[in-house]
């Protein structure tokens, strides 16, 4: 049996192609690891630096896998469209998978955000809710954006603006999405502040980006909810203006794409994306001075420095697997980046299950389910950082048991 649902191809036209795209399936399964690993600690108290986010202006680790995701669809998805209009598919038809991927991929990140489908807590203002009214709360602060609602929409306008652009015409168009985006967040005044956007870039709730997300996504001014994200309030990690610049994070990708499956010696086209991806970060972090380095803003600087790095980590991986020939090591991240969606929706809504929907009774008290696993299977014996440290890679080998099994059976979910 084998199920498609992706934004990345199975299988690559020619053998050269299909082992560049074990290094992107090995980069990609880093990735998706890696985001399960930061996604789901023991304990949110107790984490070690490089796996949390920045506070809000610079970058860890973990700030990385996001726009890795991006730039990874980039390059595949020029492989994947190189490979149909090989096989002689017109362009209509390549447009209207690339929209149809997109829609479904906004799709799931959007039910993944609904789940379960009703407030699972308290519901304010009312002592003992019934289920129609938990549900009607939960569609009132029902998240509209996300992560894989980013990914959906930055990789359908990214495929489209690339699909019949040249070289040059998409470079121009990224230069000028990113300086439109650093002109609209720094030089205009933000409504109802007073002042230019520059001055107001330290406050996630005053920035231009965080009055866009308010005027289009908080509905409570009609009495039909607000629908930024539950932490954020005011503003969203993933808001519509923010979500511009990363479709410049998927261009960028392209871009690396094309680079890959040129024609020229696998030296060459490893040194170029290695001295591109230097440059580029040299020049993300050079704008940080005037423009933060912000994943929350995903402000440009953030997207030249984190393309660079993306280009600069792929070549090292297809240096040790495709030139050294060294590639053992690479199985089980391939297991986890031939699913990444399921990796994604799966490891989502069962984080949401144990860490707050599940309970069950500890001391005399109602816990979630996670925390009982955490405090008695790790925070018993070990210290706080490494038992939070340890359930989240207990988190990741579970679910590398559960791709293991789909990947045996030839299930691979793919838009």
């Amino acid at each position: 049996m084998a199920t498609t649902l992706s934004v990345h191809p199975a299988v690559s036209p020619t053998t050269s192609g299909r082992e560049r795209l074990r290094s992107l399936d090995a980069f990609r399964g880093l990735t998706v690891a890696g985001m399960l690993l930061v996604n789901d600690p023991g304990s949110w108290g107790s984490i070690y630096p490089p796996l949390e986010h920045a506070a809000w202006h610079g970058w860890t680790p973990t700030d990385l896998i996001f726009p890795f995701f991006l730039f990874i669809a980039g390059i595949t998805t020029h492989l994947s469209l190189s490979s149909r209009r090989a096989r002689g598919d017109d362009e209509g038809a390549i447009r209207a998978q690339i929209i149809r991927r997109g829609l479904l991929i906004f799709l799931f990140g959007f039910l993944v955000n609904g789940f379960p489908y009703f407030t699972w807590g308290t519901v304010a203002g009312v002592a003992d809710p019934t289920l129609l009214q938990r549900v009607g709360d939960r569609l009132l602060h029902w998240r509209f954006l996300g992560v894989l609602q980013r990914i959906g929409i930055a990789y359908m306008l990214a495929g489209l603006l690339t699909q019949r652009t040249t070289l040059r015409q998409q470079v121009v168009i990224i230069a000028s999405l990113l300086l439109g985006y650093w002109f609209v967040m720094t030089v205009l005044p933000v409504p109802g502040e007073g002042t230019i956007g520059a001055l107001l870039l330290d406050g996630p709730q005053r920035t231009m980006a965080a009055w866009t997300d308010r005027l289009v996504l908080d509905w409570s001014r009609w009495g039909l909810g607000n629908h930024l994200w539950v932490s954020g309030v005011t503003w969203d990690p993933e808001g519509v203006l923010s979500t511009v610049p990363a479709i410049c994070t998927a261009m960028l990708g392209n871009l690396a794409g094309r680079w890959i499956g040129d024609r020229r010696s696998l030296p060459e086209r490893l040194a170029g994306l290695a001295s591109v991806g230097s440059i580029a970060m040299m020049i993300g972090l050079m704008w940080h001075w005037v423009f933060p380095i912000n994943k929350s803003l995903w402000t440009s600087s953030y997207v030249v420095f984190t393309a660079g790095m993306a280009a600069l980590c792929l070549a090292t991986v297809m240096w040790i697997v495709d030139f050294q020939k060294v590639s053992g090591w690479t199985k089980p991240f391939v297991i986890y980046g031939v699913n990444p969606i399921i990796a994604f929706i799966g490891s989502g809504v069962m984080a949401r299950l144990i860490y707050s929907i599940i309970k069950v009774s500890s001391d005399g008290k109602r816990i979630p389910l996670q925390a009982w696993m955490y405090q008695t299977l790790f925070a018993s014996w070990l210290a706080p950082v490494n038992a939070s440290l340890a359930f989240a890679l207990a988190f990741v080998l579970f679910w590398y048991g559960i791709l293991y099994l789909l990947y045996r059976r030839n299930i691979i979910l793919k838009v």
